[in-house]
């Protein structure tokens, strides 16, 4: 791209709205349990997505693919941030629940948007590339972002990081303001929502899954193994402290540090994109980020588990990558909202779902022996995923700008 003015605004809108939502995930984590000294009302925080999710997403696609994405991502960040303000103002702990209830619904809305707008407005020879550099992003405000809300918290208290946070909302606004709008030449549908038309684009998205045979069969390998890994992130905290016996210092440097990791990975991934294929990419970096778990939960003190999880980050940067850029040229980008909105909230049962199991499985068994067999599941699920994407047959659904019919 010989103008990369446009993705680098919308690169800092998101990243500063990565660097906000990191500050204030450990202010609001803190703010509840001092409000309540409850641990249990803290965990509280982390069922509000997967239920935002579960309410919105079976109609959410239908509303992104009918609407202005430019408009609606600003709209969003406009009342996510106002919602966000509210909060350091309520001292009922059920008002806040109430209150982050409707910003995870309202931040429904933008995942789906983005991901169509990044599609319009990337070139198809771009986008592994602008996909890395958003991935080094969050990886970047998932390293700075603790470590600058401790101090904040340390120096003027949690309320002011909120504040932060529900500024950078704004900010992100702001940037997406000044990008063109992809969607000016088309005529936006603005049909009420009714059950007959959300069952009408469920059955489209249907009939494309149903129609992209090779689209849907790397897709399922690799939120397999993908899931299985982020089941597998409930038990680290647990492995680190009772397993290998670590202390939360410890514990910290090994989140750290696998940050560094994932950030490498996402600068490789960047500096790459243009000589190594997008297979190796989704395959190579899925299988390596499922050994690196497996490393993880076979290690045996601090460095084994510290280089295994820099190992991990740093492929899974390039399988984030991998599969954001083949969703997008994969997907057609009149139902990318509708089939990304109805795939996260399928995702979110499997994920309580494996989530629930996994611990069943640690307390029956022992927490390594549990954590290994899922290990062993995703390993098997990512080196088929592998194999599939390097046959010979299947490498024109990896040529840019290729979508499956």
């Amino acid at each position: 791209m010989k103008n990369w003015k446009y993705p680098f605004l919308l690169l800092a809108g998101i990243g500063v709205s990565y660097l906000g939502n990191w500050i204030y995930l450990i202010a609001i984590n803190l703010s509840i349990l001092d409000l309540t000294g409850s641990a249990a009302a803290v965990a509280g925080l982390y069922v509000i997505r997967p239920i935002a999710i579960l309410i919105t997403n079976t109609w959410s696609g239908s509303v992104i693919d009918r609407t202005n994405k430019r408009k609606l991502m600003i709209g969003v960040d406009i009342i996510r941030g106002l919602l966000v303000f509210l909060i350091p103002f309520i001292g009922s702990l059920w008002v806040i629940y109430f209150l982050l209830l409707l910003i995870n619904i309202v931040g429904a809305f933008f995942g789906p948007s983005s991901s169509v707008y990044i599609t319009k407005l990337i070139p198809a020879s771009d986008r592994k590339r602008f996909n890395s550099l958003m991935s080094m992003t969050s990886s970047g405000a998932f390293l700075l972002g603790p470590a600058l809300a401790g101090v904040l918290i340390m120096l003027v208290g949690t309320e002011l990081c909120i504040f932060i946070n529900a500024a950078t909302f704004l900010v992100c606004a702001f940037f997406i303001y000044l990008l063109p709008d992809v969607d000016d030449l088309v005529k936006e549908k603005r049909d009420p929502i009714t059950w007959s038309m959300l069952v009408g684009d469920w059955r489209i998205v249907k009939r494309f899954a149903m129609g992209a045979t090779f689209f849907m069969t790397v897709y399922l390998l690799f939120q397999g193994a993908m899931l299985t890994g982020f089941a597998l992130d409930s038990q680290e905290v647990t492995f680190i402290k009772q397993h290998l016996l670590l202390t939360d210092q410890d514990y910290g440097w090994i989140v750290s540090l696998t940050g560094l990791g994932a950030l490498g990975g996402a600068g490789v991934a960047a500096i790459v994109a243009n000589r190594v294929s997008l297979r190796f990419y989704i395959g190579g970096g899925m299988l390596l980020t499922s050994v690196g778990y497996l490393l993880f939960y076979s290690s045996v003190g601090f460095w084994t588990a510290t280089l295994s999880f820099v190992f991990l980050g740093f492929f899974m940067a390039f399988a984030n990558t991998g599969y954001a850029t083949f969703f997008q040229q994969s997907v057609p980008v009149e139902i990318m909202g509708r089939f990304g909105s109805i795939a996260e909230m399928l995702q979110a049962i499997v994920q309580i779902v494996l989530t629930l199991i996994l611990g069943v499985a640690a307390d029956w068994f022992t927490i390594q022996t549990a954590c290994i067999a899922f290990c062993s599941v995703g390993v098997v699920l990512a080196a088929v995923l592998f194999i599939t994407v390097l046959l010979p047959s299947k490498q024109v659904y990896f040529s840019e700008g290729k979508l499956e019919a």
